[in-house]
């Protein structure tokens, strides 16, 4: 399967790229044609870095108190906010960077995470946003739990509607013939096309 991987650059810097596999992947939600990898910017120095560094120039004018960060996420988050701390709107700003808990794919904050969201504004920092269904429950469980949702961050993400400001690294676009089914409608399936892996945001696992 890795044989037809190719990689897919950030027009703004090759340091920052994903992964793409092109096949039968099923996912939380879906299924998909194409497996796109993201493991690179979630876990390498530089690829973090220079990710955050792209988030930040977009979002430098965005007040942000805390960042959620979903999906393995975490070191971008922690460089995101070290940046949007130096930024005019965010100078000095201790902003402070969560991954809570999602539970029946609602938000789930415990009460020392409370503090973080109540009365804060929010921004949401997670790998993939392809139908948004999951962009949409953050977003409202921030509100939920009193908090003021101010953006979205994504590295790979859909065409979808969005109640606050939406910042893509990549998106359906940079993968021409990316499509997502609903695993009861999946073309692939009615045809007998096996699945190739389950794709979560820890990665892929391939069925033999």
């Amino acid at each position: 399967m890795e044989r037809r991987a190719y990689d897919v650059f950030s027009k703004a810097t090759r340091e920052v790229g994903i992964t793409v596999i092109p096949g039968h992947f099923a996912t939380r939600h879906s299924h998909v044609n194409y497996c796109v990898d993201m493991t690179s910017v979630k876990s390498q120095l530089n690829a973090s870095k220079a990710s955050a560094k792209l988030f930040a120039d977009a979002l430098n004018a965005t007040p942000v108190d805390t960042i959620i960060t979903l999906d393995r996420m975490k070191m971008v988050g922690a460089f995101l906010a070290q940046y949007l701390s130096n930024t005019y709107i965010n100078k000095g700003q201790n902003i402070g960077v969560i991954s809570p808990e999602i539970s029946n794919d609602k938000l789930l904050l415990r009460d020392n995470f409370l503090p973080y969201v109540k009365g804060k504004r929010v921004m949401l920092l997670t790998a993939s946003a392809t139908t948004g269904k999951d962009v949409k429950s953050v977003v409202e469980g921030i509100t939920y739990y009193g908090g003021y949702p101010v953006a979205v961050a994504t590295v790979f993400g859909g065409n979808f509607d969005c109640e606050v400001p939406l910042f893509k690294l990549f998106g359906i676009e940079d993968v021409p013939d990316y499509t997502s089914y609903s695993p009861v409608d999946c073309p692939l399936c009615r045809q007998g096309v096996k699945v190739d892996a389950v794709v979560n945001s820890y990665g892929y696992s391939k069925i033999i």
